[in-house]
């Protein structure tokens, strides 16, 4: 028996071992709905040299806004070359006071390359809430762990750029501050589950677009 089970485990681990070295690539065929496992892959036919070439992260981001960030991503909805192998990429612009409000990717570990500034990054375990945070200057390289809450903050007195890479092609983004206030949860819940009083989460719900 126990070899009747060595044999069908060596055949499945074989087979996939098989497919995935016969498939080189799985460019995201974008008019497919996005499914658990990616988009559906294109017909290799129709696959151009342009599904694996993406120009946007030289473009600087529009900070313009509440946070004063910007956030360019080269997932697989931008850049179908990277479905189904496991990375993807973004660019982030802070202006002066810019920062990425404590947030998680769910389905990816993130890498953050400083290209031009400084940075003050950080995420929590999990375990035990410890805080692992540090001003990042040019050059510097920081890792945030896969589901775990993070941020990012413009620490400088001048424009701040850095490149992430992810662990997926998807790579999921929760914002904390839009879970809790951004959304129609009633506020008395917010109140019980935050120790907020009224008063501030009303304000918070009216700066973030929440209601009830």
């Amino acid at each position: 028996m126990f070899l009747g089970i060595l044999l069908v485990s060596w055949n499945f681990f074989f087979l996939s071992s098989s497919y995935a070295s016969v498939v080189d690539f799985c460019v995201a065929d974008l008019t497919l709905p996005d499914g658990p496992a990616g988009y559906s892959c294109k017909k290799p036919t129709t696959v151009t040299v342009n599904d694996f070439v993406y120009s946007a992260l030289g473009i600087p981001g529009n900070t313009s806004n509440l946070i004063k960030a910007a956030v360019t991503p080269a997932f697989a909805a931008q850049f179908p070359g990277v479905n189904g192998l496991g990375i993807s990429a973004a660019r982030l612009d802070l202006a002066v006071g810019g920062v990425v409000p404590i947030h998680t990717h769910p389905g990816a570990t993130e890498v953050l390359f400083v290209l031009q500034g400084s940075i003050c990054a950080g995420f929590i375990s999990s375990s035990s809430n410890t805080v692992y945070f540090k001003a990042l200057s040019k050059g510097d390289v920081m890792i945030f762990p896969q589901g775990l809450l993070h941020f990012q903050i413009n620490s400088g007195k001048s424009v701040a750029i850095a490149l992430v890479s992810f662990s997926s092609s998807n790579p999921g983004l929760q914002l904390l501050d839009a879970a809790l206030f951004g959304n129609n949860l009633p506020s008395e819940l917010v109140e019980k589950t935050t120790f907020l009083d009224d008063a501030q989460v009303k304000k918070l719900k009216g700066v973030l677009g929440g209601t009830g």
